[in-house]
């Protein structure tokens, strides 16, 4: 079988298009550039739908923590501290068999056991806690006359959350929130390697890495590879987040515009 033939078959196969049988011998690179890539789509989409998702839930528990109110602050904080206390694996183990009882009783929850939705909820719900923490951080940093002058000029409620504190806060989180993304979509590997099961061997760019590292008795060659991906999808998500993060400082002079830095979570 030619590359381009072996493209065919499996550039498609995690999504369930082209080949239903994996390689069993004989394993070529292009075999193994072309499935740990197909993978890498359950990457890309875990990551892009948490991401998108996530960001609406934290700017609400962000503002909910801000509040005077108990009523609102307290669940915003225990929320957040459950999900940043605790590693996100047991999260997804805990889910997955959390899911799986709950499919015994009602049915509905039948597609919840599934990666798609069951594991992109837990994480969905993990970066929302960590982004809600940096946003708050953001709202505690926005400095007083920012809003004095909002007041100043009449803007009160929703006006001022929407042309003043949330265009501010956005702009000191919009950093600290691209290594978050960063780190989400590293994250999404443990998806299958946690409890959700890959269903026809539909399986991650992890999980295509670690059965040709088996089969091989070679981890030297996937891994490597897996990498790559990896770094490539981290350069385009820092250029992304660059350009937002530019748009979001246009009107501040270019020697005080915040650049953004790729730290890594050295412990999640």
């Amino acid at each position: 079988m030619s590359c381009l033939e072996t493209i065919q078959s499996y550039a498609l196969r995690s999504v369930g298009i082209g080949e239903r049988l994996l390689p069993r011998s004989d394993f070529t690179l292009c075999e193994q550039f072309t499935l740990i890539g197909s993978g890498m789509i359950w990457n890309i989409y875990f990551g892009i739908m948490a991401l998108c998702t996530g960001f609406f839930l934290a700017t609400a528990l962000a503002i909910a923590k801000s509040r005077p109110n108990p009523w609102l602050r307290k669940p915003a904080e225990w929320f957040i501290f459950l999900f940043r206390g605790s590693p996100l694996f047991i999260q997804f183990f805990f889910a997955y068999f959390l899911f799986l009882s709950l499919k015994g009783t009602f049915p509905i929850f039948s597609p919840f056991t599934a990666a798609w939705l069951g594991a992109l909820i837990v994480l969905f719900l993990n970066t929302a806690a960590y982004s809600a923490e940096i946003f708050y951080g953001a709202l505690q940093s926005i400095p007083k006359g920012e809003v004095e002058a909002a007041d100043a000029y009449g803007l009160s409620g929703w006006s001022r959350f929407r042309r003043i504190v949330w265009p501010t806060m956005l702009r000191l989180a919009w950093p600290s929130y691209t290594n978050e993304a960063i780190f989400l979509f590293h994250a999404t590997t443990l998806v299958y390697f946690s409890g959700f099961p890959a269903w026809q061997q539909r399986g991650d760019a992890l999980y295509y890495a670690s059965y040709f590292a088996d089969k091989t008795f070679n981890p030297f060659v996937p891994y490597p590879i897996l990498a790559m991906y990896f770094i490539i999808l981290t350069l385009v998500i820092i250029g992304v987040f660059g350009l937002v993060n530019r748009r979001l400082n246009r009107h501040l002079p270019e020697n005080t515009r915040s650049r953004i830095k790729y730290r890594p979570n050295l412990i999640r």
